[in-house]
């Protein structure tokens, strides 16, 4: 009986240049420097914005180049930007909830009415 895929078990699989993933790692430790300098800035509410774009370009060129995503057909594409989406849903609704909550009143600050 034949296999329904079309790889077969003695492909080496995709082979990259060492100098690609060496290309990749200084991107991820220089993004990770700026992570850190962008973190000294006070920029509000959106210190997490920042520090979540840079994540998502990190995670993104370690899923394109270190786990093969360049590789892959439409598929699986799919199934690896349904959860970016539904992250984006997410903090998209964090950020539209978020200045509608009343703001906490310190403990020992008494409120005046």
């Amino acid at each position: 009986m034949a296999h329904s895929h079309s790889h077969s078990h003695d492909e080496l699989g995709h082979v990259v240049p060492e100098s690609l993933f060496l290309k990749v790692l200084l991107a991820l430790l220089f993004l990770t420097v700026v992570t850190v300098l962008v973190a000294q800035v006070d920029m509000g509410k959106w210190n997490i914005v920042g520090a979540l774009l840079i994540a998502t370009v990190k995670a993104s060129l370690v899923i394109y180049f270190f786990m093969h995503g360049k590789y892959e057909n439409r598929i699986i594409w799919m199934y690896i930007l349904i959860p970016f989406i539904l992250l984006a849903i997410m903090i998209g609704g964090v950020f539209t909830d978020d200045p509608f909550r009343s703001k906490p009143t310190p403990v020992g600050v008494s409120q005046q009415s």
